[in-house]
C-alpha cells in the first residue's frame, strides 16, 4: 500500500457531547453533525481520548511537536494573547522554527504539507506555519477572529496567506473548507502523499452563523460576544463545519483518494459557553473531564474497519506520534517524542494499552493525572480522587476513602512534574469571562 494521505481536523472549543455520535441532541434543523457521525460509524470512535490542555495554544504546541507542551516557553501562556502581537513579549511566545514538528518531519520525508485554519503559535516575523514545516498556509494566526470581518480580539485584521496578510470575503468556516477542497484537488494530481492540518475556528466565539454578517459588523473588535449567542446559533456553527468536512470527503472520493486517506477529527480542548459535555462537568480552562476529554474520530477505510469503538486512553500528542508512525517517519533523535503511537489500535481490536496521562495549569493551580480508571485532581490546593469508571461526572471524591492511592498518585504526578521545566515566572492566563459576566457552570 502506498503511503497514506493524512488530514488532521481540529475543531475549536467543541464540547465532548456536541456531536451526534457522542450523544449530542438534534438541533431544531435536524442532526448537527451527520458527516462526522458517518465518519465515526464507518471508522473508529474513541470514548476516552483527551486534549493535552484545556485551552487553545498549549494543546497546539503538543499537536505540532508530539511532545509535552510544557517543554516550550510559549505553551506556558494559557493561551497566547493576541495583544502580544508585535510586542517584545510576543517575540518569545511561539513555536521556535528550529524545533522539529510533525509537519517538518513529514515534509522532509516527501509529504506535501499545508495548514489551513488556526495557527495560534506565535506571530511573524519570529514564528509562523511556513517556518515550522508547512509549505502552504491560509488562516488566522491568533486565537479567535470574527467569521466575517476577520478581526482578532485585539481589533487587528488577522487572515493570512503564507506570511502576507490577505483580505477575503466570506464566512471563515466556509473559506477554510473551500481552501481544503482546493488543496485536496491539487494534491490529487501529483504522486506525493499529502498532510493537511485543517484547524477550524468553529465553534469558537463570536457566535455567528452564515446568516449573521450584520451582527459581525456591529461587533467590531468585541468578538468575545459576551452579550450574544445561544445554543441554536452554536449548533448551526458546528453544522456549517460538518458540511465543509463533507465537501472534503467528497473531494477525496471523487479523486479516488478516500480509501487511503487517514482522517482524524478532534477538538483542541473542551467546550465553552454553549457546549454540551454530558455527563462530564467543567469546560475550557478546567482539568475536570469537561475541559479535557474530547471527541476523537479516525476514518481510514483501507485499515480501519467500520463501526469500531475504543476505550484507549490517549491525548493530542499521541495522535501526532501516530501520524508519524502511519507515514513511516522517525522522530528527530534530538527531540524524542513524548507522544505514543496508537497505530496498533487503529489496525485492530484488542490492541489497547496502559497510558498514564498528566496535566498542569497555571490557572487555579490545577494538576491532574489519570491512570486507568482512576483520576487524581488538584484545584486551588484542594485534592480529589475519582473512579471514572463509576463516576465520570467527578462528584464522588474518594480521597478520604483511598488515602494510599491518593498518596501514590500525588507522588507520581510530582515525579512527572519534576521532569518538566517550571512554569515561567512571567507566564499568564487570559479569561474571556468571569462570574461578573455569567454564573458558574
Amino acid at each position: 500500500m502506498t503511503r497514506p494521505n493524512i488530514i488532521f481536523i481540529v475543531a475549536d472549543d467543541l464540547g465532548y457531547a456536541d456531536l451526534g455520535c457522542y450523544g449530542g441532541r438534534e438541533a431544531d434543523f435536524g442532526p448537527v453533525s451527520p458527516v462526522l457521525d458517518s465518519l465515526a460509524k464507518n471508522g473508529l470512535k474513541l470514548t476516552q481520548g483527551y486534549a493535552n490542555s484545556p485551552v487553545c495554544s498549549p494543546t497546539r504546541f503538543a499537536l505540532a511537536t508530539a511532545r509535552w507542551q510544557y517543554r516550550l516557553r510559549g505553551a506556558a501562556e494559557e493561551p497566547i494573547n493576541s495583544k502580544t502581537r508585535g510586542t517584545p513579549l510576543g517575540a518569545k511566545l511561539g513555536l521556535p522554527p528550529e524545533i522539529p514538528t510533525v509537519a517538518s518531519l513529514l515534509k522532509d520525508a516527501g509529504y506535501r504539507t499545508a495548514l489551513i485554519g488556526k495557527w495560534h503559535l506565535g506571530y511573524p516575523p519570529h514564528f509562523g506555519p511556513l517556518r515550522s514545516g508547512y509549505e502552504e498556509y491560509f488562516g488566522p494566526m491568533s486565537g479567535g477572529v470574527d467569521y466575517f470581518t476577520h478581526l482578532s480580539s485585539a481589533g487587528q485584521h488577522d487572515l493570512w496567506v503564507g506570511e502576507e496578510e490577505h483580505h477575503d470575503e466570506g464566512y471563515l468556516t466556509d473559506l477554510l473548507s473551500q481552501r481544503s477542497v482546493d488543496f485536496v484537488n491539487r494534491m490529487s494530481e501529483g504522486d506525493a502523499p499529502f498532510f493537511l492540518s485543517l484547524h477550524y475556528t468553529a465553534p469558537h466565539w463570536p457566535w455567528e452563523t452564515r446568516d449573521d454578517r450584520e451582527a459581525a459588523e456591529q461587533l467590531g473588535a468585541g468578538i468575545t460576544h459576551l452579550a450574544g449567542g445561544n445554543i441554536h446559533q452554536y449548533r448551526r456553527m458546528i453544522h456549517h463545519m460538518d458540511e465543509g468536512i463533507g465537501w472534503i470527503v467528497e473531494a477525496l472520493r471523487s479523486n479516488g483518494q478516500l480509501d487511503n486517506t487517514l482522517i482524524v477529527f478532534t477538538s483542541d480542548n473542551g467546550g465553552e459557553r454553549f457546549s454540551d459535555s454530558w455527563p462530564l462537568v467543567g469546560g475550557k480552562m478546567d482539568l475536570t473531564e469537561g475541559g479535557i476529554r474530547v471527541p476523537w474520530i479516525a476514518h481510514w477505510p483501507a485499515v480501519i474497519g467500520a463501526g469500531r469503538s475504543s476505550t484507549q486512553q490517549c491525548m493530542s500528542m499521541d495522535w501526532s506520534a501516530t501520524v508519524l508512525d502511519v507515514a513511516g517517519v522517525a522522530a528527530d533523535p534530538g527531540y524524542p517524542l513524548d507522544g505514543i503511537s496508537i497505530l496498533p489500535v487503529l489496525q485492530g481490536e484488542g490492541a489497547e494499552f496502559a497510558r498514564p496521562l498528566y496535566w498542569r495549569m497555571l490557572y487555579r493551580g490545577q494538576r491532574a493525572l489519570r491512570v486507568g480508571e482512576w483520576k487524581y485532581l488538584q484545584v486551588e490546593g484542594n485534592e480529589y480522587l475519582f473512579n471514572l469508571s463509576r463516576d465520570e461526572r467527578e462528584r464522588a471524591n474518594l480521597a478520604a476513602q483511598e488515602p494510599e492511592r491518593l498518596q501514590r498518585m500525588r507522588a507520581d504526578w510530582e515525579a512527572w512534574n519534576a521532569g518538566m521545566p517550571a512554569i515561567a515566572d512571567d507566564a499568564s492566563y487570559s479569561l474571556v469571562y468571569t462570574l461578573k459576566n455569567m454564573p458558574a457552570r
